[in-house]
């Protein structure tokens, strides 16, 4: 199939009704056609890997088809220029998460950006570099504690900023370390503790969720499985 033949295949999924399910939810839904990932993740399975597509898909700026990009990219093509320029596209949190959780997080360059994007201004660009580090530490099984003890001090910078997508995406990777093992969640307990002395609703959100997640008796006993 070619990019033509895609986009006309997904205009005949769009669903109008589920795109305003999607505004709801907080998603910009300007280019979107209301088709539910799972239907992506079918067509993605039909379509196969194709870096050269996922990048003509990526610039029709249409909503499902730059999901879809995400899905048929291969991460060894991936480039660092590549993520930069679709960094910058991302308008809504569903397509940020999708591309970190998907795509980013198995490049050689994952690690580097959470670095770089921790500190930028534009909100989903941040965004990524929290939701790479959430992506991380649930896909990357050999990495070591010290990989993602180095997150603790960029979380705890960042952790004031008061924007919804950030702050979000801060208590996500704040909480996906802590769930790794039990060395990671005591630690993950003791920086948001600190967190929540901070002077600012958004460290405060953070450190509340965190801990009622980490301290819940279903993630403590989850741990304690992966310990024994």
């Amino acid at each position: 199939m070619n990019k033509d033949d895609i986009i006309n295949h997904l205009f005949t999924l769009s669903d109008m009704k589920r795109k305003e399910k999607m505004k709801r939810f907080g998603i910009d839904i300007s280019t979107s056609l209301g088709i539910p990932v799972y239907e992506l993740r079918a067509f993605a399975r039909k379509i196969g890997k194709n870096h050269a597509l996922a990048l003509e898909l990526w610039e029709t700026k249409i909503h499902e088809a730059q999901m879809l990009a995400a899905l048929m990219d291969n991460p060894k093509e991936v480039t660092e220029e590549q993520m930069e320029r679709w960094a910058l596209d991302f308008n809504s949190w569903d397509l940020c998460d999708h591309c970190c959780y998907n795509l980013f997080d198995k490049t050689p360059f994952a690690y580097k950006k959470i670095n770089e994007w921790s500190t930028r201004k534009e909100e989903f660009v941040k965004r990524a570099a929290f939701a790479l580090i959430a992506a991380l530490s649930v896909h990357d099984k050999k990495a070591d504690d010290q990989t993602f003890e180095r997150f603790f001090p960029i979380i705890e910078k960042q952790c004031t900023d008061e924007r919804t997508y950030v702050k979000k995406a801060v208590s996500w990777a704040l909480r996906g370390i802590g769930k790794r093992n039990k060395h990671l969640n005591m630690q993950a307990i003791v920086h948001a503790k600190a967190i929540h002395q901070l002077d600012s609703s958004s460290a405060k959100y953070i450190a509340s969720e965190t801990l009622r997640e980490l301290q819940s008796e279903k993630i403590q006993q989850r741990i304690k499985r992966k310990s024994n």
